[in-house]
């Protein structure tokens, strides 16, 4: 008969028994540490987006604040904005004002101070003094007869409109209506001066034989 001892074999049973016994208490001690770190990880997280929000929400209420003092600045500037437009309505008016005075001096007013200077016994047209000493040494019969008597024509009639000019008059004779001719041509104001049909006639006051003239030309002002 064969005996076998099996004490050795329960020991070592018992002893795998209380080795599976303790690696349920590892793996749960495992687990907790793994989930604290997650939650510590998460929760580092957060206040990393919180932190970057935070600045976010500072810039963006700065840059608020930008806005409002811009804003208060226009309101500011604006707020006298009635009497500053009527500052500009007022400078506005003066200036067209002036520009009609000086359209007045270099307009139609001017012209017939030309008319006048003409006509003014030793004075003449308005023209540059090297053009008239260049006309001179070229064609002299151009230039006016500082001689000339301006009482022996007179101007009966003046008419402009959109700078075109008419005008006739009386003259003693044809060498008269000639030197008016001339002047008015060579003048800085007139240009494109033309000599209409003339005809003579009887003054039925003096009984002087006349010359009845009509000129056309354009006016520069």
């Amino acid at each position: 008969m064969i005996r076998i001892n099996l004490l050795p074999q329960k020991k070592t049973i018992r002893r795998r028994g209380e080795a599976g016994d303790s690696s349920p208490e590892a793996g749960s001690q495992a687990w907790m540490a793994f989930v604290l770190g997650a939650v510590l990880l998460e929760v580092i997280v957060l206040l990393f987006v919180y932190k970057t929000k935070q600045d976010q929400l500072v810039q963006v209420q700065k840059h608020n604040q930008e806005l409002t003092a811009n804003i208060d600045g226009i309101k500011r500037e604006i707020a006298n904005h009635a009497d500053i437009k009527a500052q500009l309505k007022e400078l506005r008016d003066r200036e067209e004002a002036i520009q009609k005075l000086q359209s007045a001096r270099t307009g139609p007013t001017a012209t017939m101070l030309e008319l006048s200077r003409i006509m003014t016994t030793g004075r003449g047209p308005t023209i540059d003094r090297d053009k008239l000493e260049q006309l001179k040494r070229d064609n002299p019969t151009a230039v006016p007869n500082a001689n000339w008597d301006p009482r022996r024509l007179w101007l009966t009639s003046y008419k402009e409109q959109e700078r075109v000019v008419r005008l006739g008059g009386l003259a003693r004779d044809g060498e008269d209506v000639s030197e008016f001719l001339r002047r008015l041509s060579l003048s800085d104001y007139f240009y494109e001066v033309k000599l209409l049909p003339a005809q003579k006639s009887v003054d039925a006051t003096s009984k002087l034989e006349l010359v009845k003239f009509e000129m056309s030309a354009k006016v520069r002002y």
